[in-house]
């Protein structure tokens, strides 16, 4: 049976990587493996398990409870990412992203490249590297024309902007499912992951000014362009400012992430009305009502525009990595790497995962999609948490993906909006991206192993 079951994921999971071929939406083989998977357990009576991460053993337990503790679980992290897509969306209603083209006064082509990294760096730890990548592509097409330069700057934020997303909780789908987890805390992600990250955006950019399509300056005219609404600016940095507020409400009440999130897009969504002066109540059930403050309301607006299928296929394959989790599988797999994975010789002193075991994970990231990959570590180690091993793969899980333009979604996305040719991007800038993923995993294992472990 256990044969079957992993049969089963392995489809499911081809299918997911295979969307663009299949032409059909990862969220459909996600929900799909995850029921299947689930039934298997549940007309085989098939026994479950929850790990005890003090003990590093199995206990059995009723599959109506693991399931309940499971869904808890990915329903935290789904919360919370429906709020911070809310606010996201609140912002662009205003215009409020129109803003930071104001920041772009130069036409040299070497000083853009450096402002782009920064800024997609700093943006994505704030809004997650998906979002800001959208909003730093759009505003690149306006600022330089040529299709052939604009594809380079495109590849250059896509390695910055996954980078930025690593050491922040709230940057990176992973990085906020370890910290939603309990196996990192947000001062401690920021300070082991936070100086690998910036050599990991730094060491490519460097690079890649010797090049020609980063030499000269841009033909285009830079135009000044103020958001739509006057409100933008007040918006954006409202809803910034919301939702970095939300690791300090967790570490001032100890209540979970989403809670702060949820208190953030009330003060958000309380302002937007008011701008707005719209009379409509979010609550409201008066169909009539609806449809005439619809046209008003910003956070009916945005709440309209919210990526759903994102939050479906998160919720399948989260859940469809718990049923290996509660047969105990994941926890079998991982012994098994512990006792056949080589060491470096890099790690810590009491190194309890090998270094290589989480670099192979970052570089599968690249080519697997780094949720999964990342849900099925946290089921593996039962390790506490802020151990270094949760901050490595943080940062492995997050930047690996910049390999391939397919392996993250700051790269799937600037490939539907800039057009990037698979090729293209991994001639040209694959290596970059490996150059600073090994760049920033060699700063990781030195402060780990010099300063933090000292």
């Amino acid at each position: 049976m256990e044969t079957i079951i992993i049969i089963v994921f392995l489809a499911g999971y081809l299918a997911i990587t295979l969307e663009h071929n299949l032409k059909i939406d990862k969220l459909i083989p996600a929900l799909a493996m995850m029921a299947i998977l689930w039934a298997i357990i549940a007309l085989a009576h098939l026994p479950v398990f929850e790990v005890n991460t003090d003990l590093k053993e199995l206990e059995p337990s009723h599959i109506d409870e693991m399931l309940l503790h499971h869904l808890g679980k990915t329903a935290e992290i789904l919360v919370f990412l429906l709020g911070a897509m809310t606010i996201v969306e609140i912002i662009d209603y205003f215009d409020g992203f129109a803003t930071i083209k104001g920041y772009i006064r130069t036409r040299k082509k070497s000083k853009l490249l450096w402002l782009f990294s920064i800024l997609a760096f700093i943006l994505s730890a704030i809004i997650d590297n998906l979002t800001a990548t959208i909003v730093l592509v759009t505003i690149l097409q306006k600022v330089i024309k040529e299709r052939e330069v604009r594809l380079w700057f495109a590849g250059m934020i896509i390695i910055a902007a996954n980078a930025g997303g690593a050491w922040s909780p709230i940057g990176d789908v992973t990085t906020t499912m370890l910290w939603i987890g309990n196996k990192v805390s947000a001062l401690q992600l920021i300070e082991h992951v936070l100086i690998p990250s910036i050599v990991c955006m730094v060491i490519p950019v460097l690079v890649a000014l010797r090049y020609k399509a980063f030499k000269g300056n841009i033909n285009a005219e830079l135009e000044e362009e103020k958001p739509k609404s006057p409100f933008g600016a007040t918006m954006l940095y409202l809803g910034l400012g919301s939702i970095v507020f939300v690791p300090f409400f967790k570490t001032i009440t100890h209540l979970p992430p989403y809670v702060g999130m949820m208190l953030s897009l009330a003060v958000v969504a309380a302002f937007a009305e008011i701008y707005t002066s719209a009379k409509f109540s979010i609550s409201s059930v008066d169909g009539a009502e609806s449809q005439e403050g619809s046209h008003h309301s910003a956070v009916h607006s945005s709440l309209s525009k919210i990526e759903l299928p994102s939050i479906l296929f998160f919720l399948g394959i989260l859940l469809a990595v718990a049923a290996l989790e509660s047969l105990g599988m994941l926890f079998h797999f991982a012994a098994t790497l512990d006792s056949t994975m080589p060491f470096l010789g890099t790690e810590a002193m009491d190194g309890t995962v090998s270094d290589l075991v989480i670099l192979i994970l970052g570089v599968g990231s690249a080519v697997i999609d780094n949720v999964p990959l990342v849900a099925a570590s946290m089921g593996m180690f039962s390790i506490p948490l802020d151990d270094a091993v949760w901050h490595f793969i943080a940062y492995s899980a997050g930047t690996g993906g910049s390999m391939l333009i397919i392996g993250s979604a700051a790269g799937v996305v600037a490939m539907g909006m800039e057009k990037i040719d698979f090729f293209w991007y991994f001639k040209k800038i694959a290596w970059l991206a490996f150059l600073g993923f090994i760049g920033g995993a060699a700063a990781f294992v030195l402060i780990r192993n010099l300063v933090l472990n000292a």
